[in-house]
C-alpha cells in the first residue's frame, strides 16, 4: 500500500529524539494501517477534552467533506497555557518581537513579562 522508506538524520537529531527507531516505525505503521487508532491515541495523550468524540475521522472523497473528531470539544487556552502553569508556570511561552529590533518581550505561562523596551500600548 505505502512504501515505507528511511532518510538519514543527523546524529543530533536522533539523540535528542523522543522516540527511539523502532517506536518510531511502529507508530507511523499505525498511522498509515490503522489511523483511527493512532489519531485517537495521540489526541488522548496530548490534549485535555472538555468532551469526548464520538468519530475519530469521517470522509467522503466524492464530495472531498471530512471531519475530525466529531462532537468533541477543547479549550484551546487551557490546552496551550492552563495545563502548563503547574510544571511550567515560570518558563517562557511567547517570545513576542516588535517591529522595531530593539523592542522584545519573554512572556511566561503565568504572564511574567520582561522586555527588552517599552512594552507597547493599544
Amino acid at each position: 500500500m505505502f512504501d515505507i522508506s528511511t532518510f538519514p538524520k543527523a546524529d543530533a537529531v536522533r539523540r535528542a529524539a523522543q522516540l527511539s527507531q523502532d517506536d518510531y516505525q511502529r507508530l507511523y505503521r499505525q498511522s498509515i494501517e490503522h489511523p483511527g487508532t493512532f489519531w485517537a491515541e495521540q489526541a488522548t495523550h496530548f490534549l485535555d477534552w472538555s468532551k469526548p468524540w464520538q468519530t475519530v475521522q469521517r470522509y467522503d472523497l466524492k464530495t472531498g467533506e471530512a471531519s475530525w473528531f466529531a462532537g468533541g470539544q477543547l479549550n484551546v487556552s487551557y490546552n496551550c497555557i492552563d495545563r502548563h502553569l503547574e510544571k511550567r508556570g515560570d518558563q517562557v511561552a511567547i517570545i513576542w518581537e516588535g517591529d522595531d529590533p530593539v523592542e522584545s518581550a519573554q512572556i511566561t505561562y503565568k504572564n511574567s513579562i520582561t522586555t527588552s523596551a517599552a512594552w507597547p500600548t493599544c
